[in-house]
């Protein structure tokens, strides 16, 4: 029986990743790419009269990831993936260059389907940025994460990640519990042209890449 499951399980795998996925996707293939789609992604949510409160409370965060993509596809074995990027406030209100994340989940079950939308991560606490500085952190157990508050009157819950959602311009839930957050360190290199940590881009204010600039830009207008 267990030669069995171990057989299906295997076979579930194989389809998930070389069938094509049902939604139209789009793998980056640079770090330069994903910080232009990032900027577009940042300006839907904020042009988003459903983003009120994350426009409002945007000069309260910590540090935001943004995630231009996050892919939700299902073939008997499912799962989420998406790259994004991390940029962080420096004590005197500045945002940071931009360091480069992977993201992803696993689930088990009978399902079809699939769903591409946008995400935005703001992270309200020092704690949760300081955890993303880490090699990997995983969401509901490194780290607490949340709903972010959508429409008017909206309240947030307390935790150190508030997750926002949009899919073909309309907001939806989104649960990332379970999910893990890691470093890509090779684009982080590509990016800045050398090895570096998180904590290297995010505090110590050693590289920076002009091109990253207009999405500090729209980060520092919202966020006054």
């Amino acid at each position: 029986m267990k030669k069995f499951c171990f057989i299906g399980l295997l076979l579930a795998i194989w389809t998930f990743f070389v069938c094509p996925c049902p939604v139209e996707a789009k793998k980056y293939s640079t770090p330069y790419e994903l910080v232009d789609k990032a900027s577009i992604t940042f300006k839907n949510f904020m042009n988003d009269e459903q983003m009120s409160w994350l426009r409002t409370h945007l000069k309260e965060a910590k540090g935001i990831i943004i995630i231009p993509q996050m892919i939700k596809g299902a073939y008997f074995l499912g799962g989420s993936w998406g790259d994004g990027v991390l940029l962080a406030r420096y004590p005197g209100k500045t945002w940071s260059y931009p360091a480069f994340y992977t993201i992803g989940s696993v689930s088990f079950g009978l399902q079809i389907g699939g769903e591409v939308s946008e995400v935005i991560l703001l992270i309200m606490t020092q704690q949760g940025l300081d955890s993303f500085l880490a090699t990997s952190v995983k969401l509901g157990a490194d780290v607490s994460v949340a709903a972010g508050p959508v429409g008017k009157g909206a309240k947030a819950q307390l935790a150190d990640v508030l997750a926002f959602a949009r899919s073909k311009g309309a907001f939806i839930g989104v649960s990332l519990e379970g999910a893990v957050v890691k470093v890509r360190n090779s684009w982080n290199q590509e990016y800045y042209g050398r090895k570096l940590r998180p904590i290297d881009i995010i505090y110590g204010q050693k590289v920076k890449n002009n091109h990253a600039d207009t999405l500090r830009a729209l980060l520092r207008k919202y966020s006054r």
